[in-house]
């Protein structure tokens, strides 16, 4: 597998960073994801704003700019033996000795590689995944994808060491979202979500299906939901490139509504798939 580094490409096993890089001792840096479908990068242009709010929250320069990181992308891209990818960008602030402070005059680490994107079945999105909750402990600026995802990692542990797919993080009372995903609500006929700030990260398929949704006449809300509510709820989603739309059947042990796929998430997810084969793969 090739993989960039540092303004080379290179067969992974041939990559290699510094001790001393901030990455490494500081989680000093920050990530993008860039969805791939037949060889199609998706929303590229908004994955690279994405990218330039994370470096301007860690006050770091872009070493590229929007033309030069397609252009390595699409190389990377075209490197690869499978044509649906998830393409991962990392920046750090480069190899210093270790202080906190910013070092001055160090260039940045730059590292991409491309693993297949392998999306959920459709049995899988019928028998929908169980998930359990947990307190949100992470820093205030969860809307910076920093590489320091110590967290998150914790979280999502714990939801494996309980059997299920995902943990859903609460805050003051609220939820916030997955520990790898973003949450939905559906109650009543209408579909709910967290507005983006400053503390949740909003994804690509958050932003696909909040547009279907309004080209569909689905009826939207974006506001804080109260844990109360998430444990009312009719259905539950995780999104996310992978997931796609999975339900959640079961929180904290307890059934979601009936404990099954809900007619919401059937329609959304028929509605996703169209979307998927007529634009994304476009």
């Amino acid at each position: 597998m090739a993989v960039y580094l540092d303004g080379r490409f290179m067969p992974l096993a041939d990559a290699r960073v510094s001790v001393l890089d901030r990455g490494f001792v500081f989680g000093d840096g920050v990530y993008e994801l860039v969805p791939v479908y037949s060889r199609k990068p998706f929303r590229l242009e908004e994955h690279l704003r994405r990218l330039q709010h994370s470096l301007d929250g860690i006050r770091l320069a872009n070493p590229h700019g929007v033309a030069v990181w397609r252009e390595l992308i699409e190389q990377l891209i075209a490197q690869q033996d499978f044509d649906d990818q998830s393409v991962y960008l990392q920046i750090t602030r480069g190899v210093a000795p270790r202080d906190h402070a910013f070092p001055a005059g160090v260039a940045p680490t730059v590292f991409m590689f491309a693993q297949p994107l392998v999306s959920a079945t459709a049995e899988q999105k019928s028998a929908g995944v169980c998930a359990i909750t947990a307190p949100d402990i992470r820093w205030g600026r969860c809307d910076i994808k920093a590489i320091s995802l110590l967290a998150n990692v914790l979280a999502r542990q714990q939801a494996v060491e309980a059997g299920c797919a995902e943990t859903v993080m609460l805050r003051d009372g609220f939820f916030s979202e997955g520990a790898a995903s973003n949450i939905f609500v559906v109650k009543d006929g209408v579909l709910r979500a967290p507005p983006p700030s400053r503390l949740i990260l909003t994804g690509i398929t958050y932003d696909v299906v909040l547009e279907l949704a309004a080209a569909h006449g689905i009826p939207a809300e974006l506001r804080a939901i109260s844990e109360a509510e998430l444990r009312d709820a009719d259905e539950l989603w995780m999104t996310s490139s992978t997931k796609e739309i999975m339900p959640i059947v079961s929180l904290d042990g307890v059934p979601v509504g009936d404990g099954k796929q809900g007619p919401m998430a059937r329609q959304m997810d028929a509605l996703y798939q169209q979307f998927k084969q007529q634009v994304m793969r476009a």
